[in-house]
């Protein structure tokens, strides 16, 4: 892929795609993310870090006809019915690793690797036709959110060429208290997820990397709302793909089950 002076600067954007259910069950999330692909300029293509695919390095999936994977357990059989035949980009993949690797990083190329649900439940409600080609991106678990921060950096370029950029996590994501509390998809959030939630906002809103960056120590309950970093991970890389000192603009807010926050964040 290449500049082209007729291509519109893409944004970035962190998503929260939440359960599986997601793409089936209809949650303010769901019909949200519904009407957002019409909202926003069409990308030529799409990278996508997603929680759902940790490597010790940036790795990016490099096929062009990717394959789906439903990398969960015991959901109804209707979301393992769900195809979304999207293509992939080598060229795309190709050229965002000699960005990684020019920027210093160890990075890599993997083929056979489909669409995990981070990607898919997102995508096929955004861009049900499957017609725009979608890389996906490894997340670094051990790295944390400033070497995330990074990453964003070094790929913001590509928004400049068509580019979309996304980071497809959760803004709270603790599986335990959710098989603990098993509440109704529309239950009232529970205060040490809200508090949580609110803070990320404002800091994004002012887009205060150094305060995403040490989350860990300085958002209130951050251990209970991510006992790992996997989902949150994703944001950190949105708002570096953002750029130097992007704000980012909060377009959805909601929670499902009382414990999910659901919140998306937008970077242009």
């Amino acid at each position: 892929m290449s500049a082209h002076q007729n291509s519109v600067r893409m944004p970035s954007l962190f998503i929260s795609h939440g359960s599986p259910m997601t793409a089936i069950m209809d949650t303010p999330a769901h019909r949200w993310l519904k009407t957002l692909g019409a909202t926003l300029a069409r990308p030529k293509a799409i990278l996508m870090a997603t929680a759902h695919f940790e490597e010790d390095v940036p790795v990016f999936t490099s096929d062009e006809k990717p394959e789906m994977i439903y990398d969960f357990g015991g959901f109804p059989k209707p979301l393992y019915e769900i195809i979304y035949p999207a293509p992939g980009s080598p060229d795309l993949a190709l050229k965002a690793a000699h960005m990684v690797h020019d920027a210093g990083y160890k990075t890599g190329l993997v083929q056979n690797r489909g669409f995990d649900h981070g990607s898919w439940v997102p995508l096929q409600l955004m861009y049900p036709d499957a017609d725009i080609p979608v890389v996906q991106l490894s997340v670094q678990h051990e790295e944390g959110p400033e070497h995330h921060i990074k990453l964003g950096r070094v790929l913001e370029p590509l928004r400049d060429e068509g580019v979309m950029i996304i980071g497809s996590g959760s803004l709270t994501h603790n599986l335990w208290e959710l098989s603990r509390h098993r509440s109704e998809v529309d239950a009232k959030a529970l205060d040490w997820v809200v508090d949580f939630t609110e803070w990320v906002a404002e800091k994004v809103a002012a887009g205060d990397t150094e305060s995403i960056a040490n989350y860990r120590t300085l958002a209130p309950h951050a251990k209970e709302n991510h006992p790992r970093d996997e989902h949150f991970l994703p944001l950190p890389f949105a708002m570096g793909a953002g750029g130097q000192g992007a704000k980012g603009k909060r377009i959805h807010a909601s929670y499902d089950y009382g414990l999910l926050a659901m919140d998306a964040f937008l970077f242009e």
